[in-house]
């Protein structure tokens, strides 16, 4: 009996224990689930926080988050946690070198500010402080914005000093034009080497943020060293006038004086020969009316010697004029000599005006003046001897990210290669000219249908193939190329019109690529 009371005993309290485990387990369960939901709510609002930065991520999270809605679907999410991971790894390297890029970009902004002159001393302090501080990597997107800020305020400090006592000009789009215009056009002019550098501020300045104030000044200098050029230019015209003009006064005076000499000479020479006829009329006389042998020989004698001094002073005479004649024309050729070198010289010169003038100054290659006489030579060409005559545009694609990106001088480099490069891809009798900005005109006679396309992707190859490296970064740079034939009856200009369509036709269609107008 006392061995079944014990067991009865012995079950309850294994019952007790059992049900305070029971409810141990469950409080366990409870808190575990409760610090579950937490982590998932973290991970959810997480997830959140890294919306808008990569499509494929905010697509992976939205799936995670839905996975996680539920316990039991939480087995199907851990599979896109590795895809997630590599994708939020990638993110990281981007958002990195992003921000390597903006850091670069913010101390391109600051050297710009530091050349504003107008700035209070305090402030330019401020902005040297400011680019040490640069000089430092950024870690965080939250440590980029503060500096933008930072960059903005000392702007609106500048503008506040720069207008305390002005009125308020507000910068409109086609005061931006204007800029990116008179920067174009600055490009096309060659200027004298001690003026490149200050030509090249004023186009950074031009194509960077521009005030009202910059262009005007902008506009100011380059009229002034424009003016400064024309000036020279009219100084050694007027240099080489009054040369000229006074070898001509020279020449003039010698052939006076060769001219009143010889007048003289023949007054001279006049007296001369009136003098030898009446001795020869003496001795005529004489010989006539002469009685005695002897006193005719005497007075013959007389008669002669007369004679042979009046020839010997007409020989003298004569002498002397032709030594003053040949110092005349000694003293002409020297001066004529003089003048046609002064001549050669000028005439040099304004040859080389005239080729730089035919030249763009950037690429070395035909601008668009000598474009236009081009064009006018081969349309004339193709009309006479019936021959095909295609134009093709080429424009760089993307070409404003390059300088936004590297800079408009790692841009001017740019240009320079691919000029070069489609330079010597041509044939001696086909023609190239830089038209404006990154765009380029390609003459191309005696060319078929069947080769046009093959020519033109051949260079358009040819480019893309040139291994650019800009900060230790390759880069490839690509054409876009519209061609047009010139058809029967059709102008230059027309042709023209349909090559560009075509262009904007390969730019729309993606770009690197040769659309043919046919």
């Amino acid at each position: 009996m006392k061995e079944s009371n014990t067991a009865i005993t012995q079950i309850s309290l294994m019952k007790q224990k059992l049900h305070a485990a029971k409810l141990a387990l469950e409080e366990i369960n409870i808190d575990r689930n409760d610090k579950l939901k937490t982590l998932i709510q973290f991970i959810s609002h997480l997830s959140l926080a890294c919306k808008g930065q990569n499509l494929e991520l905010d697509n992976k999270l939205a799936k995670l988050r839905h996975h996680m809605h539920d316990f039991e679907q939480i087995d199907e999410a851990l599979p896109e946690l590795v895809d997630i991971e590599r994708l939020l790894k990638s993110q990281y390297s981007h958002t990195m070198t992003r921000l390597e890029d903006s850091r670069n970009g913010l101390n391109r902004v600051i050297r710009q500010i530091q050349r504003i002159n107008a700035a209070p001393d305090k402030l330019k302090k401020e902005i040297t402080y400011f680019k040490q501080e640069l000089s430092k990597p950024f870690h965080t997107v939250w440590e980029y914005i503060p500096k933008v800020e930072k960059l903005i305020f000392f702007y609106e400090e500048i503008l506040k000093h720069e207008f305390a006592d002005a009125d308020d000009y507000e910068i409109l789009p086609q005061h931006i034009q204007l800029a990116k215009e008179l920067a174009a056009k600055i490009a096309e002019i060659e200027f004298r080497k001690d003026q490149r550098d200050q030509i090249l501020v004023i186009k950074e300045v031009l194509l960077g943020d521009i005030s009202l104030s910059n262009l005007l000044e902008s506009y100011q200098a380059i009229l002034s060293l424009l003016l400064e050029n024309i000036a020279r230019e009219k100084s050694a015209s007027q240099d080489f006038l009054f040369a000229l003009n006074d070898a001509l006064t020279i020449v003039r005076d010698v052939v006076n004086n060769t001219y009143n000499n010889s007048q003289r000479g023949e007054q001279l020479k006049g007296q001369l020969n009136k003098e030898i006829n009446l001795r020869v009329n003496t001795a005529d006389e004489l010989v006539i009316s002469a009685d005695n042998l002897n006193q005719l020989k005497v007075q013959l004698t007389v008669q002669l010697s007369s004679l042979r001094d009046v020839l010997s002073r007409k020989e003298a005479l004569e002498q002397r004029e032709q030594t003053l004649l040949r110092k005349s024309i000694e003293s002409m050729r020297k001066e004529l000599n003089s003048m046609s070198q002064e001549a050669n010289n000028y005439k040099e010169k304004l040859f080389e005006h005239q080729k730089l003038n035919l030249l763009d100054p950037l690429t070395q290659l035909a601008n668009r003046t000598a474009l236009e006489d081009r064009m006018e030579q081969e349309y004339r060409n193709h009309i006479r001897f019936k021959t095909p005559l295609w134009i093709a545009i080429t424009d760089i694609d993307h070409f404003k990210g390059i300088n936004d990106s590297f800079g408009h001088s790692t841009g001017d480099k740019t240009l320079q290669v691919i000029a070069m490069a489609l330079k010597n891809s041509l044939r001696d009798s086909e023609f190239v000219a830089r038209y404006g900005g990154e765009e380029f005109v390609l003459l191309l006679p005696d060319i078929t249908d069947e080769h046009i396309s093959q020519l033109l992707n051949r260079v358009r190859e040819k480019i893309k193939n040139i291994p650019f490296k800009f900060k230790n970064q390759r880069i490839t740079v690509t054409l876009s190329i519209g061609a047009a034939q010139v058809m029967e009856n059709e102008t230059l200009e027309e042709a023209f019109e349909r090559a560009d369509a075509a262009l904007y036709q390969a730019k729309n269609n993606g770009r690197d690529r040769v659309v043919i107008d046919i």
